[in-house]
């Protein structure tokens, strides 16, 4: 995909990594930086949270790319929603794909997770720490990332509803573990899929917050 093939804010389908797995990449204008997500729980890049989140995004001027983890045939075998290395290893080709394309090889990269998508971001972004500029953890499962939260970097926002009992616990340990800057946002009376009214444009607002802070300061 060349520059003169982008038209900048309108969704452009791509295929990222040996298994081609389908995106969709939009590029705003003007734009401070991208930011790829992570689905979990099998959320494809057609997710409606995560497709909400990301139009928001771009209207901070934030590239997104939105894009599935695992094939439909991977996605078919429920163990693979959890099997953290291989998400992140997908997470990883995704990186290595903005760095080649021209769209986006120049802008600073953030990783927004969701679910196990959240722990994968998190192990990608210890594993890159040169690459990610910073990090939004959302309904997530960081716990999950292990051993690779203390060697995190990018500055984290780890976001969670009040309400969401289990998750929250498993929030607060892993933000315990976290070295690096870190903030641990509750969104009170949420629920795990930010449902109830107004929850989810609170995650919005303190992602997009996050995200224009830090990709700022990273501006290439």
């Amino acid at each position: 995909m060349s520059q003169s093939q982008v038209s900048r804010g309108i969704p452009h389908n791509v295929t990222i990594g040996p298994k081609q797995l389908k995106g969709i990449l939009t590029i705003p204008e003007p734009v401070i930086g991208i930011v790829m997500f992570a689905h979990g729980s099998g959320s494809s890049r057609l997710s409606p949270r995560n497709t909400y989140v990301a139009e928001k995004l771009q209207d901070r001027a934030i590239a997104t790319l939105l894009f599935d983890l695992l094939t439909e045939e991977e996605a078919s075998d429920r163990r693979n929603v959890f099997h953290i290395p291989l998400l992140a290893t997908r997470l990883e080709e995704a990186l290595v794909w903005t760095r080649e394309d021209p769209n986006t090889a120049a802008l600073s990269v953030g990783l927004f997770g969701a679910s196990t998508g959240s722990a994968a971001a998190l192990v990608t972004a210890a594993q890159n720490p040169r690459e990610i500029a910073a990090i939004v953890s959302r309904g997530g499962r960081p716990d999950m990332a292990g051993a690779a939260l203390a060697q995190i970097q990018a500055p984290t926002l780890l976001i969670v509803g009040g309400s969401d009992i289990g998750v929250l616990e498993l929030n607060e340990d892993a933000y315990a573990e976290l070295n690096c800057t870190k903030h641990l946002h509750i969104v009170p009376g949420a629920t795990h899929l930010f449902e109830e009214p107004g929850t989810l444009d609170e995650v919005v607002e303190a992602a997009g917050a996050w995200f224009t802070q830090h990709l700022q300061a990273e501006e290439k």
